[in-house]
């Protein structure tokens, strides 16, 4: 790896091994500084370097350098100058383009060109052998040599930059350029496979702007400017779908719209909709869902009526029209009926979905029958107005099919109605969006639903009727095709029907013995059998006699009720049972299926796996065979070249050849091609000597005599050509001569001409020069003016930041010395406090002390020695006598030793003795304290029946410890 002091040192030395030949070291080189630490930071010399750099990738197809070296690029210019980076991508993209262009041009040159020998023939011999051996033409040839490399590298040069520019809020434009470029090259060429892969990444990309949002220099959706950025990008790729016919794809892009503009609360702009809403009633049309289709023409007639203020009347007219016939292509029944729960619950969440993408809004917890459907569609369409903008036809059709019962004539009342649409239609003038509406498109739904509401008539007032007749009556399809269609209409319960081809009739009515009306059909049973029986036995007129027949009518009739009721529940237990046994049944169907289904995909997992490693040993072991063979056959040829011997099959033709055997005979063939290589040297070199002599022998004197005839033909050819110059030498002298002498009188009005000439433009000339100096001063003047405003306004500024800042500061200290003497007075506060709660703290010392002296003087007059030791209070360390106690604490005080106070106290008795000299020599100025004052007197112990209470030996010491 090269170090440069600078870079201009690498770019010089990339010139320098570009102009001898060695790009690749070159390349090397610029890669090697781009990479490199040391050049962090960026200057204008890195950007004539990352000109260069990405030349020779462009040059040299080297995608993978050029990924790199941008990388890198925009680590440095991220964030101090990234128009540069901009610049660059820019010419790398160019410089891509421009050499694919260059390549199919190139390609379509040689394959236009009359590149033949013989112009009788069709083709070349090498041409006829190639399309034999490859099975392609010359154009295919020449595509895969040429186009094809160069392809590849522009459409990595688009994944790259794609890649580079993704997720950077800086370059959001750039990013959307660059994938309308990629789409326009996928459309231009018809690259569909490429254009599936582009939409993956652009989505992707988003993805991951969304999943993470701490990133850095992340583009913000909820920007106008970048939501409009993004929006456009989706719908030129919603356009690139549909044209390339792509229709999955562009359902996805459309997925994709509707969640960018579910991001933000405001709408998109309404041009940017009527094209979203024009791609969906495509899509919908080729995927044969007409509900949606007509649903997205609503949304675009809305859209056209309300924001196109240069919408025609015609155009208006053609929109409408086309509302309502998509609306009427809808089929008339409902396919849900007899469906399951869950395929019930999927065409829910679909129309949900399908509802949020043409923006209807939905309530998940209603039937989704009841809002998406035909008759709610063409409600709305008369509550919006659609129904007074349609053409008469369009109007006449929809009142014949929806609203007239015409069961014989309906079909012929409808054909001509349907013809004339048909030809209705063409370009929309101040619709572009939508270029050209063709009516024509719905005549076959149109006539489908003819005929099913034609059948529908018919079954409410015929019972039966010939074939015949009713395929007189539907003249649009033969009666197969009419056949076909009653039979999807009686599977969703439209129409009741079925045709009996040996009567050759049809037959209407419902004849199923689980049909709904079959409760009509008891109770009409009923009634006649009830007038028949009433005309057998006509009832008594007697009162009497009727009273007897009615005897036990009432018993009789809640016994049969009981007795119905309970078949009822007997029948429905049965049923129960019977769905719970085919429940069961099918539930153990499913799961022997599935083990077998399991059963099976592993046993072919299991033979695709072995078939695959069987497979790959085969294709390495044929792979080593064949490389081991090439190797030979490259040794051969480029050591010997294998003579070709007559009448005698070479070793290399047979079917299993060992490379031992191969190299055996490669040794052999040379050291025979060698050998008889010199023998043929050695006969050739005396025969070239024989031939060379021969012929020198024989051309000496006919050289000779040739030298000769040229000399004698050169000097007569030169004498004639020096009579020939002299001659038209003197012609062109007098010619010269003749025309100095036309020409010498206009002398005087040449130089005239020319004095005038001069003068103007040497006036115009110093009126130019005159003009341009005041120009220039003006400038001057001018540029002065704006110095001396510019330092004004820069002293203004500096000034006012100056005051600024002195204000700033003035305030901070105020804030300080506030702050300070906030602090201090605190203090001062808190040393009062703590003075007062020390005199206090004091005074309750005094207290205790004083109470403490008259207490054990009380004692002292009123105790009587006892007659035997007092037993020791609990938990005290001293037990010995007061007397003791007080002679002890003498003596060691006499001693020098340490006498704790309350033995001094009792050996001094109530008075108090001067305090003593500490160790420091100072005096105890303290007054006497207690001995506890957070003891109680209760807690200590109490002698005798008198109950008076003397002082614990363990509380003295603890609080003669304390104080001392």
């Amino acid at each position: 790896m090269a170090t440069f002091a600078k870079p201009e040192n690498a770019l010089k030395r990339a010139e320098e091994l570009i102009n001898v030949g060695q790009k690749q070291a070159a390349l090397q080189a610029l890669h090697d500084l781009i990479t490199s630490k040391r050049y962090r930071a960026w200057q204008k010399t890195l950007e004539r370097i990352m000109f260069k750099y990405v030349e020779l990738c462009v040059d040299m197809r080297r995608g993978r350098f050029a990924k790199d070296g941008l990388i890198q690029y925009r680590i440095i210019c991220q964030q101090v100058n990234v128009s540069s980076l901009e610049e660059v991508i820019k010419h790398f993209m160019q410089l891509s383009t421009e050499r694919a262009e260059q390549a199919r041009s190139q390609a379509q040159a040689l394959e236009d060109a009359l590149d033949v020998e013989d112009l009788e023939a069709d083709k070349r011999p090498e041409d006829l052998m190639l399309s034999y051996v490859s099975g392609e033409k010359g154009k295919d040839r020449s595509d895969r040599e040429l186009v094809t490399p160069w392809f590849k590298f522009l459409w990595e040069t688009y994944r790259t930059v794609l890649e580079i520019l993704r997720n950077n809020s800086k370059l959001e434009a750039l990013y959307a350029m660059t994938a309308h470029r990629a789409f326009q090259f996928c459309k231009q060429y018809k690259r569909t496979t490429e254009f599936r892969r582009l939409c993956e990444i652009i989505r992707n990309h988003l993805a991951n702007l969304n999943k993470y949002r701490d990133q850095r220099d992340r583009p913000d959706l909820s920007a106008p400017e970048s939501l409009q950025l993004y929006l456009d990008t989706r719908v030129e790729q919603l356009k690139i779908a549909t044209d390339l016919e792509l229709w999955q794809e562009a359902f996805r892009s459309v997925e994709d719209i509707h969640g960018l503009m579910s991001m933000v609360k405001k709408s998109p702009k309404p041009s940017l909709m009527v094209i979203y809403y024009a791609k969906l009633t495509e899509i919908f049309w080729v995927s044969e869902s007409h509900l949606y289709h007509a649903y997205a023409w609503l949304r675009l007639f809305t859209l056209q009526k309300s924001y196109n203020k240069n919408l025609s009347q015609k155009d208006l007219q053609l929109i409408a029209s086309s509302v309502l016939l998509a609306a009427l292509s809808v089929a008339p029944y409902d396919h849900k009926y007899g469906v399951s729960h869950l395929e019930l619950e999927n065409e829910k969440e679909r129309n949900l979905q399908m509802a949020s993408l043409i923006n209807f809004t939905l309530d998940p917890k209603r039937e989704s029958r009841e809002m998406l459907s035909r008759s709610s569609l063409l409600m709305e369409l008369v509550t919006k107005g659609v129904m007074t903008c349609v053409s008469q036809e369009v109007k006449d059709l929809y009142n014949l099919l929806e609203n007239e019962f015409l069961p014989l004539d309906l079909a012929s009342k409808v054909q001509p109605l349907l013809t004339k649409i048909s030809k209705l239609g063409g370009k929309l003038s101040s619709v572009s969006s939508v270029p050209e509406v063709q009516l024509a498109q719905y005549i076959p739904a149109l006539e489908k639903l003819t005929t099913l509401r034609a059948l529908q008539q018919v079954s409410q007032v015929y019972q039966s009727m010939k074939i015949e007749m009713l395929s007189k009556m539907i003249p649009f399809f033969d009666f197969s095709v009419v056949e076909k269609i009653s039979v999807d209409a009686v599977k969703y319960n439209f129409v009741a029907m079925k045709v009996d081809h040996l009567k050759d009739a049809v037959l209407f009515g419902n004849v199923d013995i689980e049909s709904d009306r079959l409760c009509d059909h008891l109770t009409t049973l009923a009634d006649s059998l009830n007038r028949a029986r009433s005309l057998i036995y006509p009832p008594m007129k007697k009162q009497s006699k009727l009273g007897e027949n009615l005897h036990g009518l009432a018993d009789i009739v809640d016994k049969e009720h009981k007795r119905l009721l309970a078949r009822k529940s007997i029948i429905e237990k049965r049923k129960e049972e019977h769905e719970r046994h085919m429940l069961e049944m099918e539930r153990e169907e499913e799961y022997r299926r599935l083990q077998l289904q399991k059963q099976t995909e592993q046993a072919e997992q299991q033979r695709l796996a072995t078939e695959y490693s069987r497979r790959e040993e085969q294709r390495i072991r044929r792979e080593i065979e064949e490389r081991e063979s090439q190797e030979v056959q490259v040794l051969l040829k480029e050591t010997g070249k294998l003579p070709k011997r007559k009448g005698k099959k070479p070793l290399l033709e047979g079917d299993k050849i060992t490379k031992k055997d191969l190299l055996e005979f490669a040794v052999h063939e040379q050291v025979k091609g060698r050998q008889e290589m010199e023998k043929k040297l050695q006969k050739l070199a005396k025969t070239m000597d024989y031939m060379e002599r021969a012929k020198r022998e024989e051309e000496a004197p006919l050289i000779e005599q040739a030298y000769q005839q040229r000399l004698v033909e050169e000097k007569i050819l030169h004498e004639h050509e020096q009579l020939k110059e002299i001659e038209l030498s003197r012609q062109h002298h007098a010619g010269d001569l003749q025309e100095k002498n036309r020409l010498s009188r206009m002398l005087d009005n040449k130089a005239i001409f020319q004095d005038r000439i001069v003068s103007h433009r040497e006036a115009e000339y110093n009126r130019l020069k005159k003009e341009r100096e005041d120009r220039i001063n003006q400038l001057v003047a001018m540029s002065k003016r704006e110095r001396e405003i510019k330092r004004k306004l820069l002293f203004y500024i500096k000034s006012e930041e100056e005051r600024l800042t002195k204000l700033r500061e003035e305030e901070e200290a105020r804030k300080r010395e506030e702050e300070e003497r906030q602090k201090k007075e605190e203090a001062e506060r808190k040393a009062k406090l703590d003075a007062i709660a020390e005199r206090q703290r004091q005074r309750e010392r005094e207290l205790e002390e004083k109470e403490r002296l008259r207490r054990e003087a009380l004692l002292g007059k009123t105790a009587e020695p006892p007659s035997r030791p007092t037993e020791p209070v609990p938990g005290s360390r001293i037990s010995e006598p007061p007397a003791a106690a007080a002679a002890a604490a003498a003596a060691a005080s006499s001693a020098g030793k340490y006498v704790p106070r309350f033995r001094r106290e009792r050996t001094e008795g109530p008075q108090t003795a001067p305090a003593e000299p500490d160790r420091w020599g100072r005096q105890d100025d303290r007054p006497p304290q207690l001995s506890d004052r957070w003891r109680s007197d209760d807690r200590r112990p109490s002698y005798g029946s008198g109950g008076s209470r003397l002082p614990s030996s363990s509380s003295s010491w603890s609080s003669s410890r304390s104080r001392g």
